[in-house]
């Protein structure tokens, strides 16, 4: 039997977000190239509002004008929470139990609430499929995490190269 884990033991700390006006095509584009299965919605404030995922998605597709659809459009409304010190077993029946494939674990900071973690069906698999501790070594709070400054530098240099600028 495996070892008993926590949300916050499996959570991938960081979270995909978009702008309220976000174009779905380019969310569906992220969610493929990332192979993530929801991104949270913020407002202009940064404050999280709602969840585009793949459910989201397929249902608009069937929309006439899909095309012209923004996130705010197709959302979820709020942000489904559960805390990092439930077990997954609980977590996974409360995912069960709400209808919903993710969930966050959101963080207050100046009165600005925003998601800071996440976990998913995907999470709850990967742990139920794993041989042992290394295949879940990039999660949790103790996985590997790059620096903010290589974030910046990734993120900056992903910028340049869809403008065409490198």
């Amino acid at each position: 039997m495996k070892e008993a884990k926590l949300v916050r033991d499996l959570m991938t700390v960081g979270v995909p977000t978009c702008k309220w006006d976000s174009p779905i095509m380019d969310i569906a584009r992220f969610l493929l190239e990332k192979n993530v299965e929801a991104m949270c919605v913020l407002d202009a404030e940064g404050h999280g509002i709602g969840v585009v995922g793949v459910d989201e998605l397929v249902w608009a597709y069937a929309r006439e004008g899909y095309e012209t659809l923004a996130a705010e459009d197709i959302m979820s409304e709020g942000v489904p929470d559960l805390p990092a010190d439930i077990s997954l077993a609980v977590a996974a029946q409360m995912m069960k139990d709400r209808g919903i494939r993710v969930a966050y674990m959101l963080h207050n900071s100046a009165g600005i609430i925003y998601p800071a973690a996440y976990i998913s069906y995907r999470h709850i698999l990967r742990h139920m499929a794993a041989k042992d501790e290394s295949e879940l070594k990039d999660l949790g709070l103790s996985a590997e995490r790059k620096t903010p400054i290589e974030q910046f530098i990734e993120r900056r240099d992903e910028a340049r190269r869809k403008a065409g600028l490198t």
